[in-house]
């Protein structure tokens, strides 16, 4: 067997020794390579945690029982004896920035699970890691030190972190220092200042929110094979907006950083909200800042959480064991009768609003002159399956809409439906929401989804208050509402707004008011959707793309406007044309479409679409253990097979 010299550098050495040669032959193994430098290394040190990089390959070659020669090493091979595990910066939703130890050799999406594992934040798959934003420099401009939480003596990702009865994981409790690190995770922090904000990035057109989205880390490569150096900065965040199973008593960090990535979304205006709304927004920041400072973060004990369990058993036994009459009742399937009043923009025949008699079975919306005439054929009849549906209210000016866009063969076609009051607007909105996700009035979820847009049309009435609440000094309002409010109103006006909203979530305690905040956001009509700019095949402009986590949309980038939506669970297959960077994607009906990204490689849409049929498996299978097998597979294009 010839033996030949390879060349490894040991990073132990520092950047300017040259590399170790030794001498091997093909046949040798990559462990055997890696106990040959360590001997020549002459450093004594635990080396379990160091791997093989090959430089030229970008690769890592982890199976140590390889040979040289089925890794295709040969001579010329510039290989890197180097950890696995290396320090980075990591940027929170609350803004807080960990120093910590993660895994540069596993693909993304197992790095981040380690991370999760660490700080505690359960269905790590609903996160991922992007870059962050360049800034552009002004020449005055110092360079300003972040303060840095250090934790990278935290144990490897790798390893069973154990959790005391609190649920806090065992290490943070060592320390006073690091307990101190775990409360800032768990507990949301006080209002930004208004200058903060200011200076903070805000995308403000559709193509640079889109931009946003070309800063994703591939989740099937490693964190070296995208460049990503030790010490560097990246941003933890909520990439797939389905929250899976959230239980405050578990849940303390992942409650508290949704909350703050929704916050953001609202206060840098990455969301779009009416006025009414951001009082509400407003009103429950500045009650969860109050009451945070007094309640402690939600410690839970075992015996406690049995006892919730053993409750939340009984109750749905008890509300299975419905009586017959009602068993009868569900099986016909219910209906929505009343006087509605219509109006379609872009039609002529209908001029403003006009009333007929509606009738709402199953997912369709049928219209006709009167109650009297509801026996004959209907004016027109909608299926809002795969529509769209928004609210256009106004507590304050008793305006109760519903926009609705249907889609038709020509693009989505806009109807305006006008309720009478509160009760009726939240029958019928609670319909529209069920119809367009493909479930009729019978689904057990309807009488829930109208109790949940009353109590958020409660909470946006305003109560006359008594004077002590209006003179609350200590409210910093420019600091709770969006840049745009605050160049529109004084703090002045805005206090009052706010305090009267606030009347109405006073009493929440703390984990209660960060659920309603975040049903509220969920609730607006562009939540959980994120753009893409594309060029759709036998096209000429750029188009954008919306990615949410039951549909895609196709908008008009000129005026903002929904062209098409097509849902997941209609799709058959979807593929990439790797060469040509072109994503094709085929739906029922022979509905075929094809697109190539402008802003993101088409690695990132993939990842989406497929990401988000993985979340939708997740309920089925009962047990915590990730499938993360599936998730490449549906995610990980050409690469991962």
């Amino acid at each position: 067997m010839a033996s030949w010299d390879l060349s490894v550098s040991v990073e132990e050495l520092g950047p300017d020794a040259p590399p170790l040669k030794i001498s091997v032959t093909s046949e040798l193994h990559i462990g055997g390579v890696i106990l040959k430098v360590v001997e020549k290394s002459q450093i004594k040190q635990d080396w379990s945690d160091h791997a093989l990089w090959w430089e030229q390959k970008q690769q890592w070659l982890l199976k140590p029982s390889w040979t040289l020669d089925k890794c295709g090493i040969h001579a010329d091979a510039r290989l890197c004896l180097t950890p696995q595990h290396k320090p980075l910066r990591l940027l929170l939703p609350s803004g807080n920035t960990l120093r910590l130890k993660a895994c540069f050799s596993s693909p993304v999406f197992r790095c981040v699970t380690g991370l999760c594992k660490l700080l505690n934040i359960r269905h790590p798959e609903e996160l991922s890691l992007l870059w962050p934003v360049e800034k552009k420099k002004k020449k005055k401009e110092k360079d300003v030190e972040e303060e840095l939480y250090d934790i990278t003596r935290a144990p490897l990702s790798s390893s069973v972190i154990p959790k005391l009865a609190s649920g806090m994981p065992a290490f943070f409790a060592e320390t006073p220092e690091t307990e101190a690190v775990y409360k800032m995770l768990a507990v949301s922090q006080p209002a930004p200042a208004p200058e903060t904000i200011a200076k903070l990035y805000r995308s403000t057109t559709i193509t640079e929110k889109a931009h946003i989205n070309s800063r994703w880390l591939d989740s099937s490569r490693s964190l070296l094979q995208q460049g990503v150096k030790e010490n560097d900065k990246l941003l933890l965040r909520y990439k797939y907006y389905t929250f899976h199973d959230i239980t405050p008593q578990t849940d303390a960090v992942r409650l508290t950083q949704l909350y703050e990535q929704a916050r953001w979304a609202i206060l840098l205006e990455e969301i779009e909200c009416t006025e009414e709304e951001m009082m509400v927004f407003a009103a429950l920041q500045y009650h969860i800042g109050k009451v945070s400072l007094t309640e402690q973060f939600m410690a839970s004990c075992p015996a406690m959480d049995d006892l919730d369990s053993a409750l939340q058993c009984l109750e749905v036994k008890m509300e299975g064991e419905s009586s017959a009459d009602d068993m009868l009742e569900t099986m016909t399937a219910p209906e929505l009768h009343d006087y509605l009043k219509i109006f379609r923009p872009k039609r002529l025949t209908l001029k403003g609003y006009k009333q007929y008699w509606f009738t709402f079975k199953d997912t369709t919306i049928s219209y006709f002159k009167s109650k009297e005439e509801s026996c004959k054929e209907p004016i027109q009849q909608m299926n809002l399956k795969g529509c769209e549906v928004a609210p256009d209210v106004s507590v304050a000016g008793q305006k109760f809409c519903i926009r609705l866009l249907i889609p038709g063969p020509e693009g989505m076609n806009e109807v305006y439906l006008r309720c009478e009051h509160e009760q009726q607007y939240s029958r019928w909105m609670a319909a529209c929401r069920l119809a367009s996700k493909g479930k009729t009035l019978a689904d057990s979820s309807f009488s829930s989804e109208v109790q949940s847009i009353q109590s958020f049309l409660a909470m946006q009435k305003t109560t006359p208050s008594t004077n002590t609440a209006q003179t609350d000094e200590s409210i910093n309002t420019h600091s709770l509402v969006s840049p745009r409010y605050q160049k529109k109103y004084k703090p002045k006006q805005l206090t009052p707004r706010i305090l009267e909203a606030y009347q109405n979530v006073a009493q929440l305690s703390l984990t209660d008011a960060i659920q309603k905040f975040l049903q509220i956001w969920q609730a607006l009509p562009d939540f959980g959707l994120s753009y893409v700019v594309v060029r759709f095949k036998g096209c000429r402009k750029d188009e954008v793309l919306g990615i949410a986590n039951n549909r895609l949309i196709r908008i008009d980038l000129s005026v903002g406007d929904v062209v098409k939506t097509w849902r997941y669970n209609t799709m058959r297959q979807w593929n990439v044309n790797w060469d040509i960077k072109q994503v094709a994607i085929e739906f029922d009906g022979n509905v075929n479409i094809a697109f190539s990204c402008v802003t993101a490689d088409c690695k990132i849409v993939h990842e989406y679409i497929g990401g988000y049929i993985f979340m939708s498996t997740r309920s089925r299978e009962q047990s915590n253990t990730l499938n993360e097998e599936l998730f490449h597979k549906l995610t990980g294009g050409h690469e991962a097979l």
